[in-house]
């Protein structure tokens, strides 16, 4: 027999070479009993997007052994975070008793998986493609230990948040203790309250610190954000009847995301598309949301000053700590129930009745009735223990015997919260809110404190220019006059008018109670009447409202001159001593929310009034983006920041966070101010702004206008996040006409309604510079431009994904602000 051809052994060899390698290759996942991992090596999963091995933290020296996404930066899982490594002689690798366990150079124990029934042979540890290690006993296949059920401070989608009915184990993720030392902290998160579960927020594993609020199936109702859409992918899933489950998950296969719990207590999440980051958000908690700031049966509402109330019928339990703005003791009943006094033998009056708080966190300790809607406030009342009730669609009946803990009152989203009052008590209550209605029904004033504060400089300025004038005293420094000179360049200062103090207090009744028309947390706004006729809106600031002339001068220029028939007009303003006042014109039909939001009232608004408002307001806007002396980007564009006047003409105020826009094609913020839901992705989420910022909330307002709901407080059973996802979703599905408010829809112009649908869809949309510029809004709402383009996806929705939708990543890629840093966002 003669030897095999060359050509036969070379094939012989790479066919021997490429087994050889593929069985390598395949076991980088993985680790057998045999095996060691030092300091230098690592197991990655088969996608290499997970890598398990030895790091060690920012300005650290120790070393753990941990698993991390891409990067060691991204550190998801520590195995030793409570005993590092103090030099790099460690190893990693399965015991004789089976478990995994992390040795020191001296082969010292550090660190094990701690299985009691682990195998003593055959286990093989395997990294798999959702950063999962597992530990499994290759005879019986059988799991028998994993990472994922062992967390530190870290959560990546189809991990799971459990626990048990019946035996109270539950999973939780517990804080590190700072940047530098991964050990772990004071703060904790779990899955509480199983039979309406929600997040809560532990310090020392013992103290209530932040809560969620009940899962409806969508949302966890207590948490604002998510009802905007801006948190999505969260499920709450059941195994059998004693385990509960948090996970969260994305339909887009390139979507990938981080939730770490930081050592200030705050939930982190950061978002991944192919990989790169995409955006951060943080949910930071201050003020109301700490746990049981306002005490039991106190109420939380950050817009007021101060932040805590007792609710309708309870005081102070220690007025005297109540004052010094210590609440945790929180409120006590001034009167006892109708159904107690029965219980006590009293005589018998008018049974008690419910008073409904609007946009609320539901209390914390919610039981669960299984009744109808209708039910659920008539077995409330039934029973004298109940103090409280709510029903949302998704959860049901939930009511409240104990102690009404962690309330909140929120700006949007939330849900309807009922008390029990007695009859008395509801009579009084029930007149003091119609008659703050009625003292409220002349004007909602659209300027916020920030743009007065800005007036008020000019105002500071010209009443010492004047008294400087008069008196003949000292002037300015030659540094403040060429300053201010070359401020009023482009526009002189003196035109501003400056009113008398005491013409302006003729003009209030002296500032009676009879002409307060509200009252913010910097000071209350009155009706006044001048001597030629004309009515006024007075804003009244606190003394300690003031700022200076060198902070402010350069936005009250181009705020102050403002000038356009879609725009809210400043009149003037006065500054004699501390007194210092906004004169602005009257808007007798107050704000646009009253009407489109309410049942009654929407009515009076016909589709060609509606058209006229969402033309005023577009050209409104085009005006500050392209025709005022400045490009001006307003931010905070919504319903009740646009004003109504005896013509029903709207109005934009509100120009307290509006930014000076330059030509730049975007800004970057680090501090995100607005409203949930009007902001648009980019700016909610990266802190980057620019007029398609505002061209985002003009399409959700021409949603709202046309549909009479309200995209931060929607719900539906469709699993929408918000009034934009339920507008898409009948718009691919060809079925738009259950969006549009009964009251329009037999107007006669149905085309005309669904081009404006067309439209605020194009203003929606993901990517900022697929939006249409305001220039173009207007032409397209004049049919100028007959031919609209079809609209691309949309953003805050829980969309299904494909290859022929231009993702954010995808529009991002060039863009150097991928990598974001913590952007704070705060609600208004």
């Amino acid at each position: 027999m003669g030897f095999p051809s060359g050509t036969i052994l070379i094939n012989a060899f790479l066919l021997i070479f490429s087994i050889i390698l593929r069985g390598l290759t395949s076991a980088t996942d993985t680790i057998t009993s045999s095996q060691t991992i030092r300091d230098s090596e690592t197991v990655t999963s088969t996608d290499s997007v997970f890598k398990l091995g030895f790091f060690s933290p920012k300005n650290s020296t120790h070393r753990y052994v941990g698993i991390w996404y891409l990067s060691d930066s991204n550190v998801i899982w520590i195995a030793n975070r409570n005993q590092p490594l103090l030099d790099s002689s460690g190893v990693f690798r399965i015991s004789e008793d089976g478990n995994l366990v992390v040795l020191d150079g001296k082969n010292q124990l550090i660190w094990s998986s701690n299985v009691s029934n682990a195998a003593t042979t055959n286990s093989t540890a395997q990294l798999l493609r959702s950063g999962n290690l597992v530990l499994q006993d290759d005879t019986t296949g059988q799991t028998i230990w994993e990472s994922f059920k062992h967390p530190c401070d870290t959560a990546v989608p189809t991990m799971r948040i459990s626990a048990n009915r019946i035996t109270g184990e539950k999973i939780r993720f517990i804080s590190r203790k700072s940047a530098s030392d991964p050990s772990t902290g004071y703060f904790s998160a779990s899955l509480e309250r199983l039979d309406a579960p929600e997040v809560f927020l532990w310090i020392n594993g013992t103290r209530p610190y932040w809560r969620t609020g009940p899962w409806n199936g969508r949302i966890f109702i207590g948490t604002p954000l998510m009802s905007t859409g801006y948190l999505y992918g969260w499920s709450v899933g059941y195994e059998g009847n004693e385990t509960v489950y948090l996970t969260y998950s994305f339909a887009d296969p390139s979507a990938f995301g981080i939730l770490t719990l930081n050592e200030q207590g705050n939930l982190k999440v950061v978002r991944y598309e192919n990989r790169k980051p995409l955006l951060t958000l943080a949910l930071e908690n201050s003020g109301c949301d700490i746990y049981g700031t306002c005490g039991a049966f106190g109420s939380c509402n950050a817009q007021s000053s101060p932040i805590c109330s007792c609710l309708n019928g309870y005081e102070p339990t220690n007025p005297e700590e109540w004052s010094r703005q210590n609440w945790t003791g929180g409120c006590v009943r001034k009167e006892p129930f109708q159904c107690e006094r029965l219980k006590n033998g009293s005589e018998a009056g008018q049974e008690d009745e419910f008073l409904k708080l609007e946009m609320m966190k539901v209390p914390d300790f919610a039981e669960r009735l299984d009744v109808e809607e209708s039910h659920c406030g008539t077995r409330c009342l039934q029973n004298c223990s109940c103090l409280s009730y709510a029903y949302d669609a998704g959860i049901g009946c939930l009511y409240w015997s104990e102690n009404l803990i962690d309330l909140q009152k929120f700006s949007s989203a939330g849900v309807d919260l009922y008390i029990r009052l007695a009859h008395s008590e509801f009579q009084s209550s029930n007149a003091q809110k119609h008659s703050n209605k009625r003292r409220g029904k002349g004007l909602i004033i659209g300027i916020t404190v920030a743009t007065g504060t800005i007036v008020l400089a000019i105002c500071a300025y010209l009443a010492i220019r004047t008294h400087h004038s008069r008196k003949g005293t000292a002037k300015p420094s030659e540094t403040q006059n060429q300053r201010v000179s070359e401020v009023q360049k482009p526009v002189k200062l003196d035109e501003l008018p400056l009113f008398d103090f005491e013409a302006v207090a003729t003009a209030t009744n002296s500032f009676h109670l009879a002409n307060t028309l509200g009252k913010g947390g910097f000071g209350p706004v009155y009706k006044g009447l001048l001597p030629d006729g004309q009515e006024i809106a007075v804003k009244r600031l606190s003394r300690a409202s003031g700022q200076g002339l060198e902070e402010f001068m350069n936005e009250v220029v181009v705020i102050s001159k403002l000038q356009h028939r879609n725009l809210v007009r400043l009149l003037g303003c006065c500054i004699e001593g501390d007194e210092k006042m906004l004169i602005y014109e009257f808007m007798p039909n107050r704000s646009l929310d009253a009407f489109i939001f309410d049942p009654v009232q929407r009515k009076l608004l016909n589709w060609t009034k509606r058209f006229d408002i969402i033309e005023g307001i577009a050209r409104g806007l085009l005006y500050l983006h392209r025709d005022s002396r400045l490009r001006i980007i307003h931010r905070d564009l919504k319903a009740s920041n646009i004003l109504l006047d005896a013509e029903m003409n709207p109005k934009i105020s509100d120009f307290g966070l509006a930014r000076i826009y330059k030509g730049e094609d975007e800004v970057n913020t680090k501090r995100v101010v607005g409203t949930y839901g009007y902001m648009s992705p980019e700016y909610a989420m990266e802190g980057l702004f620019s007029e398609k910022s505002d061209v985002y909330s003009f399409g959700v307002l021409l949603l709202e206008i046309i549909s009479g709901k309200r995209n931060t407080s929607f719900r539906n059973d469709d699993n929408s996040l918000s009034l934009i996802g339920f507008a898409w979703n009948l718009w691919n599905e060809d079925n738009i006409r259950p969006l549009i408010d009964p009251e329009i829809l037999a107007s006669g112009s149905e085309n005309q309604i669904l081009r404006c649908i067309h439209i605020a869809f194009l203003c929606v949309q993901e990517v900022a510079k697929t939006r249409p510029t305001m220039t173009t809004v207007v032409l397209m709402l004049n049919s100028e431009i007959s031919r609209l383009p079809p609209p691309r996806q949309v953003a805050f929705v829980q969309k299904q994904y494909s290859s022929s939708l231009e993702s954010s990543s995808q529009e991002n890629q060039g863009n150097s602000n991928n990598n974001v840093t913590l952007t704070e966002i705060q609600g208004r």
